[in-house]
Parts: structure tokens; C-alpha cells; sequence
């Protein structure tokens, strides 16, 4: 498995992620049909904050052996981010019909990005895989 790969791409989507939230939290209620809060505006910013906080995590590990017990915390919180996250994005698609298409469509890559973090976890690393 390519896990620099994986860590590259994970990273890439956090930061636009922590990067829209923080910088323009108003324009992503608008999207999501949310009436402008600035309690939700601060939460929201508070969000981005931590997508790319975990932005820069997924970046500077990405040249690191990731899987079995190497990196096993990042491999864990990023398993744990990816499955919460999916989940709730799922479920909301499911019972909101007034959403976004994207936010279900999102919600099935976060948990299929679930899924690769388990399966990286469980298995035992090439050494090749940073490369």
C-alpha cells in the first residue's frame, strides 16, 4: 500500500477543508443552506483550525513507514476522524434531504478513506511504502 500516497491526498483534502472553514465559514453555511450564526461561524472557524492542524500532520508523516505498530497513533487518529466524520456525513445525507449531493458523496469517501486507514493499520508495512 502507498501510504505516502495516501497521506499526500488525506493531507491535500484537510488543508482545503481547514482552510475554507477558517477563511470563509460564512460561504460554507450559505452552501449548506445554514442562516447566517456567529456562534456557528466561530465553531465552524474553530473546525478549520483543526482539519489543518491534522493538514500538516498527514504532510510531514507522509514520507514516514505508516502501518502496523510504525505510526500507529496517526494511522488511529486518522482512522477515527475518517470513520466519526463518515458516519455523520452519511447519516445527515440520509435524513436531510435538503442537503448538498456532495455532503453524502463526501461521506462515502470518508469512510472508503476509513477503510484504508484500518486496513494500514492491520497490516504490517513494506518498507517500500514511504518511497
Amino acid at each position: 500500500m502507498n501510504t505516502k500516497l495516501i497521506m499526500t491526498i488525506t493531507a491535500i483534502l484537510f488543508a482545503v477543508i481547514g482552510l475554507s472553514l477558517t477563511f470563509a465559514p460564512d460561504y460554507v453555511m450559505a452552501s449548506m443552506g445554514i442562516s447566517p450564526n456567529k456562534s456557528i461561524e466561530l465553531i465552524l472557524q474553530i473546525l478549520g483550525g483543526t482539519y489543518y492542524g491534522f493538514a500538516m500532520l498527514n504532510w510531514m508523516a507522509k514520507g514516514a513507514i505508516i502501518g502496523g505498530i510504525y505510526n500507529k497513533p496517526i494511522a488511529m487518529a486518522n482512522f477515527a476522524q475518517f470513520l466519526i466524520a463518515g458516519m455523520a456525513l452519511t447519516k445527515a445525507s440520509f435524513y436531510n434531504k435538503n442537503l448538498p449531493v456532495t455532503v453524502g458523496v463526501l461521506g462515502g469517501f470518508y469512510l472508503v478513506c476509513a477503510l484504508i486507514f484500518w486496513v494500514m493499520m492491520s497490516k504490517h508495512p513494506d518498507p517500500k511504502s514511504a518511497d
